[in-house]
């Protein structure tokens, strides 16, 4: 059995994820403790438990201690089985999370995966759906995992209500993954997005940035779109390209009372932080592929803008499960590159 202390280094709930994807794809019985430690409100909330409860589902596993606001867990996992899912966040917590979750699992399942997902799609502290959509699924499908997603409805803070269609076939060849010199901007696109309230909000979100951004890459465009939802919201997207290899992307969140203005520029900042950077990806997705990476056999390497405590951490929770290489060169809250020697898939069980 593998013990997991949840409040090491970051102590949030990449901590729970990472862990219970790896138990599934390995199968090796999981015991967590002090999770979400770190929190305002520790242990399984309503996401978490979702996560938790849908890879029980797909591996046929024993679990205890899987309860709101629990803070340890076991989960014995069986083999993985693909199939047909439903899982529901009754709140507004992300199903993004919960879907990459489980992807990796499901995708070294035999046979295709068709899993729906209800709960938040565009929420703070969390991916939102459009840049797993336009950034994170295109990266991931290229490495050789197959999988589509579909929006049916957004969900926003404080009601959720979203739901995504997913569907997941049987990993391909997998390609490792190199970015070190990402070259020159070549251009931005982007998505403002507005869910039941005027069209102006988006409007006005994407003028601000394209006139913030017209200096820095004249060939930027932005897109506005009217997302099918039962709730309000309002989002923003920036996504960079280079002529080279790796992308940077960047979102933000409408709230009441924020200015559309506001909205566009938190997007931008963070954009042109990123571009006074060499990182070749941005540091959520540096995050995001470090997994990965780690089941496909050979070696990649990345730089990234910043080194985060998320990114430490996450080398640390696979390092207990997979005898996989990962190396940084670089200080934490600094730019830095990656280096990861996969393990074979082939030694994990069927």
């Amino acid at each position: 059995m593998i013990d997991i202390n949840g409040a090491h280094g970051e102590g949030g709930g990449q901590v729970l994820r990472t862990s219970l994807t790896l138990s599934a794809l390995t199968g090796k019985p999981l015991h967590i403790h002090h999770i979400r430690a770190s929190r305002d409100q520790p242990g399984l909330q309503h996401q978490h438990l979702t996560a938790v409860k849908a890879v029980a589902s797909l591996t046929k596993a024993e679990l205890k201690g899987a309860s709101l606001n629990s803070t340890e867990l076991t989960l014995i996992p069986s083999d993985i089985h693909a199939g047909r899912y439903q899982f529901n966040i009754t709140t507004a917590g992300a199903l993004t999370l919960v879907l990459q979750t489980i992807l990796l699992p499901l995708s070294f399942a035999h046979g295709s995966s068709n899993v729906i997902l209800t709960g938040g799609t565009h929420v703070r502290w969390s991916l939102i759906y459009h840049y797993l959509s336009e950034h994170w699924l295109p990266i991931i499908n290229h490495l050789g995992f197959r999988a589509q997603l579909e929006l049916r409805a957004a969900g926003f803070y404080p009601k959720g209500r979203g739901k995504v269609h997913v569907k997941i076939l049987p990993s391909e060849e997998l390609n490792p993954f190199q970015c070190v010199e990402r070259g020159k901007l070549v251009g931005i696109r982007g998505l403002s997005g507005v869910a039941n309230l005027p069209e102006e909000i988006a409007k006005r979100q994407k003028h601000q940035a394209l006139r913030r951004l017209y200096n820095v890459c004249r060939n930027t465009k932005i897109k506005t779109l009217n997302l099918p939802s039962p709730v309000k919201g309002t989002f923003i997207l920036l996504r960079a390209e280079f002529n080279q290899c790796g992308s940077a992307c960047y979102t933000s969140l409408g709230a009441p009372g924020k200015p559309a203005e506001k909205v566009a520029d938190e997007a931008v900042d963070a954009m042109l932080s990123f571009l006074q950077s060499n990182g070749g990806v941005d540091q959520y997705l540096a995050d995001q592929l470090l997994l990965p990476l780690s089941l496909i056999e050979g070696f990649s390497h990345f730089r990234t803008n910043v080194i985060t405590q998320h990114l430490l951490t996450n080398a640390y929770i696979i390092r207990q499960f997979l005898p996989v290489q990962i190396e940084m060169d670089g200080h934490l809250h600094e730019p830095g590159g990656v280096k990861i020697n996969g393990i074979n898939r082939l030694i994990l069980p069927s």
